[in-house]
């Protein structure tokens, strides 16, 4: 933020007009950072970056949702209604019906969209499940075209591959039925998506990848190297950030975020969610807020949804707002850290 600085005038009448434009200036740039703080998309705007959430079609009528979705967040993903699923229920027949309805939402209040997601093990529609060899690859890289394609020139970015990795401490690809057409499955899909939308950041999404010493986050990043080294497509990692008491934010959430930014990708925060209650939940939400802060290609941060109600772990209350649309103190927390800000300046890839 500029600011104006008193030059030397010669008369009292200079003075005076000077002192009064300053007044003036500086009253409206106090106004503006004040206004600026009071929501979490326009704190997180202030250091360069997002705040999203995930949006359901089926509760946009819902008043107290649409109303805090359109205030507090700038980013937003659809939680189901771009799967492989919604979008192509039977071969070579698309439906873009509820994706449209989020995305236009979105567009006509000024948001940015992330693509969720192209290709995926679960949530595919019946006809794919079953398939197999090159079939389903053409099959998979086919969706992945036509939706891309579809949605061109509007999707800020996309989750092009999700959770391709199993739990566990080998470290291996999950043994879906994309995998077995061949380990070069992802690298394809990747490529398919840069050909139909240039334009978009592409990302890999998973979940587990939060803690550096474990076996998944170091299997993915391995991948990314890969990719990087072979001038594979890739721009971001999402991590999708699922807490809770048996699966903790972890001490090293920050060195993860910043390794995978020192292979030169965005990182983004794509699912983020984190059971609890309180002051204990509200200090969890400020570690991964500031640790998204402190890293400069952290870009953006997405909760899963709006109210704990709408989340689907809604028993574990593990959202910002309580069921009927208050803000708890994880809110409060939340957009403090934001407000105080962090670290790293945001240096983002540019759109490839």
């Amino acid at each position: 933020m500029s600011k104006l600085r008193r030059g030397s005038g010669r008369g009292a009448r200079c003075a005076a007009a000077v002192a009064v434009l300053t007044l003036v200036v500086t009253g409206v740039a106090a106004g503006s950072a004040q206004a600026a703080g009071s929501t979490l998309q326009a704190a997180a705007a202030e250091s360069g970056r997002y705040f999203g959430t995930a949006i359901a079609a089926g509760r946009l009528n819902d008043s107290t949702y649409s109303t805090i979705a359109n205030r507090e967040f700038n980013m937003i993903t659809a939680e189901n209604e771009m799967k492989m699923d919604a979008t192509e229920p039977n071969r070579g027949q698309f439906n873009y019906t509820q994706g449209d309805r989020i995305l236009n939402w979105a567009l006509q209040n000024g948001k940015q969209v992330r693509g969720h997601a192209l290709a995926w093990h679960s949530q595919q529609p019946g006809w794919m499940q079953n398939m197999e060899g090159s079939d389903l690859r053409q099959a998979m890289l086919n969706h992945v075209t036509q939706v891309a394609t579809h949605y061109k020139g509007k999707i800020y970015a996309w989750d092009v591959v999700n959770e391709a990795f199993q739990d566990g401490s080998s470290g291996a690809r999950r043994n879906s039925n994309l995998q077995r057409t061949g380990n070069d499955w992802i690298e394809a899909a990747f490529r398919a998506a840069r050909a139909a939308d240039p334009g978009a950041k592409l990302c890999y999404n998973d979940y587990n990848t939060d803690d550096w010493t474990h076996a998944k986050t170091q299997a993915v990043y391995n991948m990314v190297k890969d990719f990087k080294a072979r001038g594979v497509p890739i721009d971001c990692v999402g991590l999708q950030s699922h807490f809770n008491p048996q699966s903790p934010v972890p001490n090293n959430y920050q060195t993860t975020l910043s390794s995978f930014a020192a292979l030169g990708v965005d990182v983004q925060i794509t699912e983020l969610d984190i059971e609890g209650s309180g002051s204990s939940q509200a200090e969890n939400y400020r570690k991964v807020v500031q640790a998204c802060l402190n890293v400069s290609r952290c870009t953006g941060i997405t909760v899963w949804g709006v109210r704990d109600t709408d989340s689907w772990r809604s028993g574990g209350t593990p959202l910002l707002f309580d069921g009927s649309g208050n803000k708890k103190a994880a809110y409060t927390s939340t957009l403090n850290t934001l407000n105080a800000g962090g670290t790293g300046t945001p240096t983002p890839t540019p759109t490839p």
